[in-house]
């Protein structure tokens, strides 16, 4: 089989000491005549227009992976022809015209190899052979790569470039979508990433399955990703196509996938989901006693513990003066003020690195959750957080806010990951409620809140949730399910705005103040009835005061409740979330002999 040798060298392309010989090539897509040593130092990324030229199997490998690691993997040396078609020639001799202009044995090379340090298993195909169709034994070595990376546990990295299933092998190329399909599988339920690249192009049976099931889907600039390609779609049902179909800007507004990557980043964008990926680099002391007999729950840092600190939540209650907590209006202004973080400030200053993932995988990336992998200390968490924005332009973008229902599938989608890889969850929750409009009724509103929120109530990883400005009712809760809750000094958490509580009991605009007060939903009154375990502190005046010391307080807040959580194991944590949302109402007056099993 030809390929890679042991020592790791990449084989060259057929022709490509020829192409180098020519100094000077035009772009394909605008008049510049480009100098071919400059245009290789550019990644084969045009200088004038940025337009990615494609390339092969060996080029692709030799810019991802750290020099002379990779190792190809060994792999079938069978010829296969199930079904003995023929078409203008004989399926073999296209087989044979494929090797020998390419160099490779298959559509697909795979091996191991190192990125930025981290070991990976890498399933890299070549459009070249017979358009990067998916066969029986390109179907073989990607499913024998996906098991060699679970044998090892090391990350998978599939780079797809194909126009689909091999035509010539009938329905048993087809079958290689659920065989790869099924090895993706094992190495999720593993808690191994999984990754792919979606490079230009990727279509058919490779773009519906081992493309676009991984845990993070990348797409490189340029790329065009789809079930049927334009050609196929208009010669069959005559349907007019947008300009940018199919196009990576049409992938990610209708999240198929999780983000775009110029060529010159996307090594280090996958260096950093390896490390986010890897052991955590050191857990920190446990600094919590031991969990309380009775509730089986850990004593906060701060030392209160809500509703059973008694005396000491109403303290806490004074911290900012006698009177501020009891302005339970002018605390809801202050949530809402346009100038406090927002989850994207805080994430870029009371964290130490985010990647964004996109997009529900069902046709929408609703921009009113903001969801990915961020770097907190020395460990990595999944942040999930509503986004509002500043500018009335952005607010509009970003929908004030209100989630869709694609955004709680987002949510969830992150969270799962996050529990695949033991990542402990962070939700920042500043939203007026759920969007209540009639496309989120039509998609599923309802449902997709109580997914979210059933999905929370069983990850074995820690969560922290933390109210970092209105937490709007089942809006809120949705992101909210979580081991500790933790609330800003002028954040706000209620089952309804005090305007629509005014209008439904009041019939009184007037009555507003009256009805925030009365709805116990400041910070102080959430710790004394047990919902939040501690209230953050916030500058003088309020974050949006001073950001940059909010984020500090923040992260200070994070570190310190995360620690003791880290050290639970997944069942304990499970089972104490449970219990904590068991307690609330009426069941928190009954004796536990009286209140059922848990």
């Amino acid at each position: 089989m030809t390929g890679v040798t042991p020592t790791g060298t990449i084989p060259r392309r057929r022709g490509t000491a020829d192409l180098d010989q020519q100094p000077w090539t035009r772009c394909r897509s605008c008049p510049a005549l480009l100098y071919r040593k400059r245009l290789r130092r550019n990644l084969d990324v045009c200088p004038e227009c940025g337009d990615h030229r494609r390339l092969d199997a060996p080029e692709r490998i030799a810019q991802l992976v750290d020099q002379d690691t990779f190792r190809q993997l060994p792999g079938p040396a069978t010829q296969v022809d199930p079904i003995g078609f023929v078409d203008s020639m004989p399926y073999p001799q296209r087989l044979a015209a494929a090797r020998a202009e390419t160099g490779l044995a298959e559509a697909v090379l795979c091996g191991t190899a190192t990125l930025g340090g981290y070991g990976l298993v890498l399933a890299v195909m070549d459009f070249r052979f017979l358009g990067g169709s998916l066969g029986s034994v390109t179907g073989e070595l990607i499913t024998r790569a996906a098991e060699h990376a679970l044998t090892n546990r090391l990350p998978l990295l599939l780079v797809t470039a194909s126009g689909g299933a091999r035509m010539q092998e009938g329905v048993l190329a087809l079958m290689q979508m659920a065989t790869i399909s099924q090895a993706i599988a094992a190495l999720r339920e593993a808690g191994l990433l999984t990754v792919s690249l979606v490079t230009d192009p990727t279509y058919g049976g490779v773009a519906a399955s081992f493309a676009t099931c991984t845990d993070i889907v990348l797409a490189e600039t340029g790329s065009r990703l789809g079930f049927a390609g334009p050609r196929v779609i208009r010669e069959t049902i005559r349907q007019t196509l947008p300009a940018d179909f199919q196009t990576t800007d049409f992938l990610l507004r209708h999240g198929q996938v999780d983000m775009v990557v110029e060529r010159r980043a996307l090594r280090a964008r996958l260096r950093w989901l390896l490390a986010a990926a890897a052991p955590a680099l050191g857990r920190p002391a446990r600094t919590a006693s031991t969990p309380d007999r009775a509730t089986g729950a850990l004593p906060p840092p701060n030392g209160l513990s809500g509703a059973a600190a008694g005396p000491a939540a109403g303290a806490r209650r004074g911290d900012t003066g006698p009177d501020d907590w009891t302005d339970a209006w002018r605390i809801v202004r202050s949530a809402r003020h346009t100038g406090r973080p927002t989850t994207l400030d805080y994430l870029a200053t009371a964290f130490d690195g985010f990647v964004e993932l996109h997009g529900d995988r069902l046709g929408v990336d609703c921009a009113a959750v903001v969801a990915g992998l961020a770097r907190l200390g020395d460990r990595y968490v999944a942040v999930v957080g509503h986004q509002k924005g500043h500018q009335p332009r952005e607010l509009r973008a970003r929908n004030f806010g209100m989630a869709s229902p694609a955004g709680y599938r987002k949510a969830m989608r992150v969270m799962r990951l996050a529990a695949r890889l033991g990542l402990p969850v962070v939700t920042l929750i500043d939203t007026p409620g759920a969007y209540p409009g009639v496309e989120a009724e039509q998609q599923g509103q309802a449902a997709a809140i109580a997914e979210s929120i059933l999905a929370m109530t069983g990850l074995p990883i820690p969560v922290v949730a933390v109210i970092i400005g209105e937490g709007g009712s089942g809006g809120a809760l949705a992101l909210a399910v979580a081991d500790r809750v933790l609330m800003l000094r002028n954040a706000v958490y209620s089952v309804i705005s005090p305007e629509g509580c005014a209008a439904i009991l009041w019939h009184d605009r007037a009555a507003v103040p009256q009805a925030a007060d009365a709805l116990r939903l400041t910070a102080p009154d959430l710790l004394r009835l047990g919902v939040a375990d501690e209230i953050v502190a916030e500058p003088t005046g309020g974050a949006h005061r001073d950001p940059a010391g909010a984020a500090r307080l923040l992260r200070r807040a994070l570190l310190e409740n995360l620690a003791p959580l880290l050290e639970v194991p997944a069942a304990e944590l499970v089972r104490r979330r449970r219990r904590r949302f068991r307690r609330y109402g009426a069941a928190a007056s009954v004796l536990p002999s009286e209140a059922g099993p848990e």
